[in-house]
Order: structure tokens, then sequence, then C-alpha cells
């Protein structure tokens, strides 16, 4: 090395040395995201959750200024592709949306999983299950099928709006608990999804849903059914009409399927703050706003610590649920 290059080598590593003095980093470190960013979905394209993530990672990508791609890993129930966001690198260029499952996989023992594995980065999404019963039914309101529900001997009442042990049949498993009931007092009848089962309460084949009244909204503008109460703390202001279990039964009760975006454990906190920060704006902007309204999905913010705290309680939700119904493992 010559005196010229070793004399400016020393004067390049002073300045570094008095910039960190200072508190400066180098360019590149303060740089994140400083490449592509891969988005995880544990479902398949085309779905809600899939929907959902595109927009989201579009509006991440026009803010952060790098490619965000969505990828879906399906497979296991949503067991693949939420374990490959938790066994990515922490960081920041491998995130994915989490939803619901990941609070029941673990009770099934299909995974050791839980929502402990992930670092939060927001909660984006909620859809309450809706009580829904056909345009047909004698029940006007919630408390009339929940009085005759009590009434009758168990299974004589029939519902559906997923797969045994799906998120609206532990949504059912819930309301009955909360009503003192056996978690079989109303007998579930299995099914492809919401759209199935919407279809055979029209014909007369069930007695009464608990999907998303946004699933539910098609069957229910055909004049078809109607929904009589959701699971939730709050009325729904798309379906304003629609009370609450608490309002109309005074059960303190409230459930869901939901979306949030997670990260691998032990991601550095000022990626997982600056991650954060930009899904707010997305989850302010219009386009957000816009998009979910048109396809009937709930909107809910929780930041990274209430996105922590809203897993950590429905899991001990759905825990319950599923030790009720017989389908926990753990």
């Amino acid at each position: 090395m010559s005196k010229i290059s070793r004399r400016t080598f020393a004067a390049s590593t002073a300045a570094v040395a008095a910039s960190a003095a200072f508190g400066f980093k180098p360019a590149l470190a303060q740089a994140y995201p400083a490449r592509p960013v891969t988005v995880i979905v544990p479902w398949g394209a085309g779905g809600g959750t899939d929907a959902t993530a595109r927009i989201v990672a579009a509006l991440l990508e026009k803010d952060l200024g790098q490619p965000f791609n969505v990828v879906n890993r399906t497979g296991g129930s949503g067991v693949v592709g939420h374990s490959a966001i938790a066994t990515a690198q922490p960081d920041g260029y491998t995130i994915g949306m989490l939803t619901v499952e990941i609070s029941m996989m673990h009770w099934q023992g299909l995974t050791e999983l839980t929502p402990r594995s992930y670092t939060p980065l927001a909660l984006m999404n909620e859809d309450p299950p809706g009580i829904q019963v056909s345009s047909s039914s004698p029940y006007k309101t919630v408390k009339e099928l929940a009085d005759a529900i009590k009434a009758a001997p168990p299974g004589k009442f029939k519902a559906s709006g997923t797969g045994q042990g799906g998120i609206w049949h532990l949504a059912l498993v819930g309301w009955m608990q909360a009503m003192g009931l056996p978690a079989n007092q109303v007998a579930w009848v299995p099914s492809n999804g919401a759209a199935p089962a919407m279809q055979d309460l029209a014909a007369g084949g069930l007695d009464l849903t608990t999907c998303s009244v946004p699933e539910a909204r098609a069957i229910i503008e055909a004049g078809k059914a109607r929904s009589l109460a959701i699971m939730a703390p709050a009325r729904n202001p798309v379906f304003k009409d629609v009370p609450t279990l608490k309002e109309a039964l005074g059960i303190d009760y409230a459930t869901g399927a939901w979306r949030g975006i997670g990260a691998p454990k032990n991601l550095p906190p000022e990626i997982a703050t600056k991650l954060t920060a930009a899904l707010k704006k997305v989850y302010d902007s219009a386009e957000f706003k816009d998009f979910m309204s048109n396809r009937g999905f709930g909107t809910v913010w929780g930041d990274a610590g209430q996105f922590a705290s809203f897993m950590d309680k429905g899991d001990a939700q759905m825990g319950e649920a599923m030790k009720a119904a017989g389908l926990s493992k753990a």
C-alpha cells in the first residue's frame, strides 16, 4: 500500500470513527429497506387474505420505495406459511400476514407455533361472526333464537359456516359457553366455507349460520336471510342495524377472524418501529379504507403492543373453545 493510499485509508477510518462517536451511522445502515421485501401469505391467491396482503404490500412499496413482493406459501391448514414467516431471518426482509389460525393450530396439535413465535407489527383487519337465520325463520331477534336454543334438546338446532374446528365453529362454541350451555348444544354441520353454508341456510337445511356478516351479505341483500346479531364489542358501521350480543343479550362475548402483519421473532426494534409506522400510514390511507370497504372487510388498527395483547387474548379464547368442543390435543 502506498503512503498516499495509507494516508487516505487512515483519514477515512478516522472519519468513520468520528461519525460513530457523534452518533452518525453510515448511509447503508440507515437505508432500510435497501432491497426488496418478501411478504408471505399462508393462504392461496385470490382469497381475502391474499387480497388484503396485496393492497398492503402495494402501499408499503409506494411509501418505502422498495418492492414488497407477495408470496403465497400454502399447505398444512396454514402451518406452512406461518412457519415460513417464523423461521425467516429477522432482518426485515421477510414479513408476512398472520391470521386467526395461528391462535388455533397449536391447540389442534398441528404445530408448536403460537402468537409468541413472532414480532407483531400491526393488526389491520377483523371480521366478527354474525348470527344469521333464513328469512323464513320464526326468530326475529337473537333473544328469541337464544331462548329457543336453551329450551331445545342438544343437537336439535343445526348451524354451519366453515369446517369442523374452524373459526366460525369455535365462535358458535364460545357463544354457547357464554350462555352457560354445552359446547354441542347446537349441532355443527361442516361446510366448505360461508358461501355454501349460506346457500344451505336459505334453502332451509340449517337453522343458523355464524359466519361474518360480509360473507353473508349477498344472501341477506337477496332477501333470503337476515343477521340477528354480531359477536363484536361494537356495531359494524356498514351493518349498523345489527346489534351486538352485549346489546341484545347482555353477553360480553366477542371474537372474529382477523389479519395482521408480523415478522420473525427478534426483529431489530428500529426496523419494527419503522414498519409499524409505515403500516399505520397504509391503514389510514383512503386507498386501503376504500379497498376494504368495497369488499365488506372490517378494518381495525392495533400497533405492535396492542396486536400482541390481542393475539394473546384470542389464543386463550380459542383454547377454551377447542377444549370445550373436544377438538384440542394440547
